[in-house]
C-alpha cells in the first residue's frame, strides 16, 4: 500500500474519531465550530463591533511611512475601516473620539509565523523537561485533533495575539488534517477580527513521500478566496527540506523532512493554484539547494535565519525571498545551532520580519521580541552595523506587511489604508516618564500596556479590554479540548 493510501486511511480514521470529538459520545465538549466548510460559515462566535467614523485624539504618533512625519502630539482620522487623515488637529464632528493623550500610536504588529493551531498545548508543554517539550506534545496530541479543536485553539492565540497588539498573524497551519480543519482555522481567524493568512500545511505525522493535499487546498481556495472583507489570504506552509536540528526524532517523525524532488514536486503544485509558499529552515541551510533547483522567489518566505551564508544571502536578495525571525524561541537553540543573523541579513538587503513562532511555551510578546532582537545584535554585533529602535518598530510593523505581500493595505499610519492602530500607554509605571517614542515601545513597553487595538477600523479592545470577545470562554473552551485530547491520547502513562 503506497504512503498516500496509508495517510487517507489515517485521515478517515481521523474523520471517524472527528465525530466522536464533537459531541456524539457521552462527556465530551460541545461542538463550538458548527459548520464544516464553506466562506459563508457562521458559527456560534460573538459578532465583531462596528466599524465607525473615530478620531484619534491627541496621541504621539509613529507613522511607519516616511511620507507621513511623525507627530509628538496628532489625531487620526478613521472612516468605514480606512484612515482618511493624519495631522496635527483634524476636525470630525461626527466622529466618535478616542482620547490618545499620554500613549503612543502605532500600526498594529504584524506576526509572519505563528502557529496558532497548538495554543491549546500551553496547558503541558515544558520547557525545560525534554520529555514534555513542544514537539513530543504537539506529535502526540497533533494527530488527534479535530476541526473543532483547531477552531477552538485559533481563537485562543488570536485573543493573545490581539491583547498584544498584533493585528495582522501569518498562522502557519502545519497540522491541516482536513480542508474542514482549515475552515476551522479561518474561522476562528475571522471571528477574532484579526487580518492574517492561513498558511494550510500537511498534518502531524504525514508521510515524507505523500505528496500534500491539492485537492483540499483548491477546496479552501475556492470557497474562501477571495476573502468577502478583504481580511484573509491564504498559502501554504512546506515541509522541511534536509535533515532538522531541532526536536529530535519526535520533529523528524511528525514535521516532515522532503528531498528537492518532492520539494519541487509539492511547490509546483501550489504555484499553479497561485498561492505564496513558506518554509522552516531549521536545520542546514538549504537556500543553495532550493536556487539549484531554480525555486526561489518573491513568493517564498523562509523562516529561522541561523546558518545562511554571505552567498546565500546575496542569493535571497536577488530573488527577493523574505526572512522571518522568531527570537524568543530562536535565543533557545544552541549556539551551536546558529545564531540569529538579523544584522547580516539587513546589511544584504535581505527583507526580514518578526514572528512569535507559537505560544505553547511562549507568550505573543512583540516588545520582548525587539527588545531580545536589539539585545542578541548588540551583543554579537554592536556598532558594526548600527541597529536603531525605529529599525526594530519597522520589522514588526512595515516589514511584516512587506513580507506577507499586504504593504499596500496594512503596516503603516498611511491615509488610504486600512484602520490597524495600536495604542500603548506611556502612563504605566514601566513607561512613564516617557521620553524617545521609539524609546518606549521598543525598550520599555509590555502588553500590558496595550490599551486600544483596533483592526480594519474596528475597536476589538479599549481601556485593555476586549470590546466584544469573551477571553474567559475562550480560555475555557480551549481548557476543555486540551483536556479531551490529553484523555484521548491517554497521556502521560
Amino acid at each position: 500500500m503506497s504512503d498516500t493510501d496509508l495517510n487517507r486511511r489515517a485521515l478517515l480514521r481521523g474523520s471517524a474519531a472527528m465525530g466522536a470529538a464533537l459531541g456524539v459520545s457521552a462527556g465530551l465538549p460541545r461542538p463550538l465550530f458548527a459548520q464544516a466548510i464553506g466562506g459563508a460559515a457562521v458559527p456560534t462566535g460573538t459578532a465583531l463591533p462596528a466599524r465607525g467614523e473615530l478620531l484619534v485624539r491627541g496621541a504621539t504618533i509613529l507613522t511607519m511611512d516616511p511620507a507621513v512625519p511623525d507627530l509628538a502630539a496628532g489625531d487620526v482620522h478613521v472612516r468605514d475601516g480606512a484612515i482618511v487623515a493624519v495631522a496635527e488637529r483634524i476636525e470630525a464632528p461626527s466622529a466618535e473620539v478616542i482620547d490618545g493623550k499620554g500613549m503612543i500610536c502605532i500600526p498594529g504588529f504584524i506576526d509572519t509565523h505563528f502557529h496558532l493551531w497548538n495554543s491549546l498545548f500551553r496547558l503541558y508543554v515544558r520547557g525545560d523537561t525534554p520529555a514534555l517539550g513542544y514537539f513530543p506534545v504537539t506529535a502526540r496530541l497533533g494527530p488527534l485533533m479535530s476541526p473543532d479543536d483547531s477552531y477552538r485553539s485559533v481563537r485562543l492565540g488570536g485573543a493573545e495575539a490581539l491583547a498584544a497588539g498584533v493585528t495582522t498573524v501569518h498562522n502557519w497551519a502545519h497540522n491541516t488534517r482536513s480542508p474542514e480543519h482549515a475552515a476551522a482555522e479561518l474561522t476562528g481567524m475571522r471571528e477574532t477580527g484579526i487580518r492574517g493568512r492561513l498558511a494550510y500545511g500537511t498534518p502531524v505525522g504525514y508521510a515524507d513521500g505523500a505528496p500534500m493535499d491539492f485537492e483540499g487546498l483548491a477546496r479552501i481556495k475556492k470557497e474562501w478566496m477571495p476573502d468577502r472583507e478583504g481580511m484573509l489570504t491564504l498559502g501554504v506552509c512546506s515541509r522541511n527540506l534536509g535533515a532538522l536540528t531541532i526536536g529530535g526524532s519526535a520533529s523528524l517523525a511528525s514535521r516532515g523532512v522532503l528531498t528537492i524532488d518532492q520539494i519541487k514536486r509539492d511547490w509546483d503544485g501550489v504555484r499553479a493554484l497561485g498561492l505564496p509558499i513558506t518554509m522552516h529552515t531549521s536545520g542546514a541551510s538549504p537556500i543553495t539547494e532550493l536556487e539549484r533547483a531554480g525555486l526561489l522567489g518573491p513568493d517564498v518566505q523562509l523562516v529561522h535565519p541561523l546558518l545562511t551564508t554571505a552567498e546565500e544571502r546575496t542569493i535571497l536578495k536577488e530573488r527577493g525571498v523574505s526572512y522571518s525571525t522568531s527570537p524568543q524561541l530562536e535565543a533557545r537553540r544552541s549556539s551551536k545551532l546558529g545564531v540569529i543573523q538579523l544584522g547580516e541579513l539587513l546589511e544584504a538587503g535581505v527583507k526580514v520580519s518578526l514572528s512569535t513562532d507559537h505560544i505553547a511555551s511562549a507568550s505573543c510578546d512583540p516588545f520582548a521580541s525587539m527588545r531580545l532582537l536589539f539585545a542578541l545584535h548588540a551583543h554579537r554585533i554592536g556598532a558594526a552595523y548600527p541597529l536603531s529602535m525605529k529599525r526594530l518598530l519597522q520589522l514588526a510593523t512595515i516589514d511584516g506587511a512587506v513580507d506577507l505581500g499586504i504593504a499596500d493595505r496594512t503596516g503603516s499610519i498611511t491615509p488610504g489604508k486600512r484602520a490597524d492602530l495600536v495604542l500603548v500607554r506611556t502612563t504605566d509605571p514601566n513607561t512613564a516618564p516617557a521620553g524617545d517614542p521609539y524609546e518606549a515601545i521598543v525598550a520599555l513597553a509590555m502588553p500590558g500596556n496595550v490599551d486600544t487595538v483596533m483592526a480594519d477600523g474596528r475597536v476589538l479592545r479599549r481601556g485593555g479590554k476586549f470590546t466584544a470577545l469573551d477571553h474567559a470562554s475562550v480560555v475555557a473552551q480551549a481548557r476543555e479540548a486540551a483536556a479531551r485530547l490529553r484523555a484521548e491520547a491517554k497521556w502521560p502513562t
